[in-house]
């Protein structure tokens, strides 16, 4: 099945993060390139989206109980 391609306010809702600071990481290298879809469209694929968040939640540290 191919890869869904995410629209911004949908991977808004996803990582809870505002657009300016989307774009900042993006820029910086540390989330996914966004592709172009036409005119003024962008979109993320679902599939690096769900891999940046899951690399953030292997960073978080462990807690010892």
């Amino acid at each position: 099945m191919p890869d869904r391609i995410l629209r911004k306010p949908e991977v808004q809702y996803m990582i809870g993060l505002s657009d300016p600071t989307i774009w900042r990481l993006e820029r910086g290298g540390k989330f996914p390139h966004r592709i172009r879809l036409g005119g003024n469209a962008v979109g993320w694929f679902e599939s690096e989206i769900k891999a940046w968040l899951q690399e953030r939640a292997n960073e978080r540290p462990t807690i010892n109980a």
